[in-house]
């Protein structure tokens, strides 16, 4: 199943995991209004069912509403790897501290859900994934030790 980045959020905030607020944006002036909205500087963020939107262009900063709606417009309509971008989310710009990839991916053989979690961009690196798998059939979530030992091999490797 592919999702927007916007509907992963909305999926994050109804399970009371804190999100970091926006709004989707299908024209430049709704663009402009979610900047004003949130105050400047934004981002505007091209919502495409591929990887690589920012360096494809479809990730820019607007530093007043006005020049938001400039970058909106820029993006709205744009090709991204043969996609067309119809919506764009506004959220506020933030200092990032620090930054985390997480996947949910099915496996196959044990017929399991896995969530992998890396610091390292999985588009940019070959990651090391941390991986905490959960049988379907138990009541258990997983525990917060499983992650651990990767953690563990992760900080004494040399890199």
């Amino acid at each position: 199943m592919k999702i927007h980045e916007y509907q992963a959020k909305e999926i994050l905030r109804r399970y009371g995991i804190p999100v970091q607020p926006g709004r989707v944006a299908t024209t430049p002036a709704e663009a402009e209004a979610a900047a004003r909205e949130f105050g400047v500087p934004v981002v505007v963020k091209a919502q495409v069912y591929v990887g690589g939107r920012g360096k494809a262009g479809g990730v820019k900063f607007g530093q007043t509403p006005e020049q938001t709606r400039e970058v909106a417009s820029a993006i709205l309509g744009m090709d991204i790897k043969g996609l067309t971008v119809q919506k764009v989310l506004i959220t506020p710009a933030i200092d990032i501290a620090e930054e985390y990839y997480v996947g949910i991916v099915l496996d196959r053989a044990s017929q399991a859900p896995v969530v992998m979690v890396s610091a390292a961009d999985p588009r940019r690196a070959r990651p090391r994934l941390h991986r905490i798998r959960r049988h379907p059939g138990r009541d258990q979530p997983p525990r917060a030790h499983q992650g651990r030992p990767s953690a563990r091999r992760r900080r004494q490797a040399p890199d």
